[in-house]
């Protein structure tokens, strides 16, 4: 509503405002007893998306969900994107006194934290970004487990990669900037790039003030409690440091308190990493299949880790995968330590899997949320560190391994309180009680024997009454509502003594207390009462024992998750025989008896459930930017061109993240970029038809390949007529080409046969094809890519192959001869064919190839 009712209760005065106080669009669950309740557009908005029950209060609408199953409505509600606050009561109710209440907390899909409510595979980013004449602006977090980053460049074809790769959950942006790269001008293509990438997503505006560098220096450095920020190699005028402040503003009012978990910021640089543009990521399914699922993707045919932290460390290094050789090297050596090592590798595996989510968990415990079991995690884990320590130590005490067990931090002390501490079964709520194990504290002995004392007395005092009294059946019950109680049937009412007082009739008998019952229900409760409060303050200590080590823990779990995914790489290089490749600054991509690795996986699965089916068929590639830089692939559909050319990508994707890959060998010179045009898809939504859709990303390509760059390209010019479209492959080659030296390293793959005469003129340019055998007028694939031109596309045969019916095919065949002797008379019902041209090649004077 705009505005309340005139006429408000005192509870409904407190809630608009708490209302009024909140960001826009925010639905406020407001806390009344068991239940949180939701009232006006809250609650028609609420009861829509989570099928409550839609009530009313004093002619206005209402809808409530249970207190104690709170999370799971509202990760339905962060799943649609909404933001959720949350305002708690702040004191025990008090007849005829309002409780005092406020907001706790306010989640929204980029900050919440509980664990129930985030991916434990995936990281959890909220970005905020700022564009400018200078360029564009980010900066990320991931709130749950603190990784903070920074970024800025002049060019947004260079960040925008990156950021789409981290798929951030939410956004944070100025004021009026998503309408304004809307609203751009047609020739300002990087601006609408920005806002489809930024579309899709929950944005959060804030005014422009929150994004000035000067006070996003303020705010960034007084939230990671430094002087200043050169420790991490940032002048305090960073143009990103205003979305970073902005970002640590935004957490704060939505935690309602200062982010306690940041320990460091890092600069982001696209210098540093091979950059995968957004339709790169789609084309090749790097993260997610053409279906929008796991399965199917890169990521899913690579992860073999067992931790939540490791499955997240994988991603991120495959979103950005390094330019450094060194570190590409450490990586290799030691997957090859472990290759080595079979019963290491496996002892790995065993311990890498009782690991918990030590970032996630102390990010929890660092903002205010809390229980037994995030204790729990961090007391398992520590108890793995000795047993990987010595797995790492046993290769040798020269080796990469032991140096990267030397980096786990063993904690024995904090382990061992832990130990001594905590029970061995924990409970999920503080409020449950009895997570302290009996014998750590003789405090807490002593209540809880005065507890258990207590019951035993209930028992006893059963066991007289029955014999006073002469009723069997008597019982001394308890209840939420009534307390302790002496429960008599009716049929035996008559028995029941005279200090019995009455306290209930029910439908089966009556309901009694005594006044020694009273007494010792106050006892009991009281008991019960201080044994909790001293297990809360035990457990305060315990938090705070674990955060004295926070820092230490965090880099322990860092190592864990690298070496989770190093193991993993090892376990799939020696299921799947994956080589170590050979990096090096050169402009070479050497691969021999390449595979691809999805493909090849699930080929493996199907002959599990088709036995006979065909192994994948290895290949070889050879590209350089000075000899052989360009192949031309042809050959049928079906053949495997397209399967080929992306396992070239993947392979050295595989490679540049220091992962070992599917080839027999394998040498690669560093590639800053890798580009993908394949397959087809429109963009109907903003205008653009397929042919729009592979034209952008074509250019695209051509605009920003450098001749360190990796470039396939799949049925360019397909999408148009046929002599528009091969005039426009024939012109992308010949770009691509470039000059007499050296090109970007190219795979093209075409049907358009009459490409296959540029290798006269073109000196970098190679003819492949994709073998076929043809028997009685059918073809059989046999995926192997060969040197030379295919002879023709064998397109009716696929087409036989797809179902078409024979009276088709049989006409498609008469078309066709008639078309390849040049005959236009084809009878046909529709206008008659245009005549079949011959395209030759010839070079002019100035090197450049002409069309006669």
């Amino acid at each position: 509503m705009s505005s309340p009712p005139e006429k408000l209760t005192p509870m409904m005065q407190q809630y608009f405002d708490v209302k009024r106080g909140l960001p826009r669009d925010t639905l406020l669950l407001f806390r009344l007893g068991d239940f949180y309740e939701m009232f006006f557009d809250d609650a028609v908005l609420a009861s829509q998306l989570l099928g409550l029950t839609l009530t009313k209060r004093q002619d206005y609408p209402m809808a409530g969900l249970p207190y104690h199953a709170a999370d799971s409505y509202v990760t339905k509600l962060l799943a649609a994107g909404k933001k959720v606050a949350l305002c708690d009561q702040q004191e025990p109710a008090v007849p005829g006194k309002l409780v005092r209440r406020q907001v706790s907390r306010i989640l929204s899909p980029g900050t919440t934290l509980s664990a129930n409510q985030l991916d434990a595979a995936r990281n959890h980013y909220l970005c905020a970004l700022a564009c400018d004449r200078a360029g564009l602006h980010a900066a990320w977090l991931d709130l749950s487990t603190g990784e903070f980053r920074v970024a800025t460049d002049a060019l947004l074809d260079n960040l925008l990669p990156v950021l789409t790769a981290l798929n951030p959950a939410e956004l944070v942006l100025t004021e009026g900037d998503l309408a304004r790269w809307q609203a751009a001008p047609h020739d300002q293509i990087a601006l609408h790039a920005l806002h489809q990438f930024c579309a899709p997503r929950l944005c959060t505006e804030l005014p422009g003030y929150h994004f000035e560098p000067g006070l996003g220096a303020q705010t960034v450095t007084t939230a990671l409690g430094v002087l200043n920020l050169q420790g991490f190699g940032l002048a305090p005028d960073h143009p990103a440091l205003g979305p970073a402040g902005a970002l640590v503003h935004y957490a704060t009012e939505n935690l309602c308190a200062k982010p306690e978990n940041l320990r460091s910021l890092q600069e982001y640089r696209s210098t540093r990493t091979l950059l995968l543009d957004p339709a790169t990521l789609r084309n090749l399914e790097i993260f997610q299949s053409t279906r929008g699922t796991r399965e199917g993707s890169l990521l899913s045919a690579v992860n073999r880790t067992v931790t939540s932290a490791g499955a997240r460390l994988l991603e991120r290094w495959m979103a950005a995968p390094t330019l450094d050789l060194a570190e590409i090297s450490r990586r290799q050596s030691l997957v090859g330590e472990l290759v080595e090592r079979p019963g290491t590798l496996g002892g790995l595996h065993d311990s890498l899997g009782q690991v918990r989510d030590i970032p996630r968990i102390l990010g929890r415990l660092q903002n205010r949320i809390r229980n037994p079991r995030e204790l729990g995690g961090v007391r398992d884990t520590l108890a793995q560190i000795p047993p990987l320590r010595a797995c790492l130590t046993g290769a040798g005490p020269a080796t990469a391994l032991a140096a990267l067990g030397a980096q786990l931090a063993e904690l024995p002390a904090l382990r061992a309180h832990l130990a001594a501490a905590l029970a061995d079964e924990l409970p999920a709520d503080l409020n449950d009680g009895n997570f302290i194990r009996a014998g750590f504290d003789p405090e807490l002995d002593r209540m809880r024997a005065l507890t258990s004392g207590n019951k035993t007395w209930l028992s006893d005092l059963e066991r007289t009454e029955q014999e006073r009294t002469g009723i069997k059946s008597l019982k001394v019950r308890y209840n939420s509502v009534f307390g302790y109680y002496i429960e008599i049937t009716k049929a035996n009412l008559h028995l029941a003594p005279s200090d019995y007082v009455r306290k209930q009739t029910t439908v089966n008998g009556e309901r009694f207390i005594t006044d020694a019952l009273k007494q010792k229900e106050k006892e009991i409760f009281h008991a019960e009462e201080n044994a909790l409060h001293r297990e809360l303050t035990l457990f305060n200590e315990l938090v705070a024992a674990v955060l004295d080590h926070s820092v230490a823990l965090a880099q322990t779990a860092d190592h864990l998750a690298a070496l989770d995914v190093l193991a993993g790489w090892a376990a799939l290089a020696r299921e799947w025989d994956y080589c170590r490749p050979v990096l090096d600054d050169a402009d070479a991509l050497e691969i021999t008896d390449g595979r691809h690795p999805v493909v090849e996986q699930m080929m493996k699965s199907d002959r599990s459930l088709h036995a006979g089916s065909a192994a994948f068929v290895p290949n070889d590639t050879v590209l350089a930017c000075d000899d052989a830089q360009l192949m031309l692939i042809t050959g049928p559909n079906m053949a495997g061109k397209s399967t080929y050319i992306r396992q070239v990508a993947l392979i050295t994707l595989l490679a540049q993240i220091g992962c070992w890959v599917p080839a027999k060998a394998c040498r690669i010179g560093l590639v800053d970029r890798i580009f993908s045009r394949v397959g087809a898809s429109d963009d109907l939504a903003r205008g653009n038809s397929t042919f729009m859709v592979e034209m952008n990303e074509t250019a695209n390509i051509l605009n920003n390949a450098t001749d360190r760059s990796l470039i396939i390209l799949d049925e360019i010019g397909r999408g148009t007529s046929t002599y528009d479209g091969l005039a426009i492959a024939w012109s992308v080659v010949e770009h691509l080409h470039r000059s007499p030296e050296r090109g970007p390293r190219t795979l093209f793959a075409t049907h358009y046969q009459e490409l296959t005469q540029l290798e006269k003129h073109l000196p970098r340019l190679r003819n492949f094809s994709v073998a076929v055998k043809e028997w009685n007028d059918e073809i059989v694939f046999v995926r192997r890519v060969i040197p030379g031109a295919a002879d023709r596309s064998y397109g009716i045969q696929v087409a036989r192959l797809a179902g078409l019916p024979l009276s088709v095919i049989d006409r498609a065949k008469t078309i066709l001869a008639k078309l390849e002797s040049d005959d236009a008379t084809v009878s046909l019902p529709a206008p008659t064919v245009r005549p079949k041209k011959k395209i030759s090649v010839t070079p002019t004077d100035d090197s450049q190839l002409s069309l006669l």
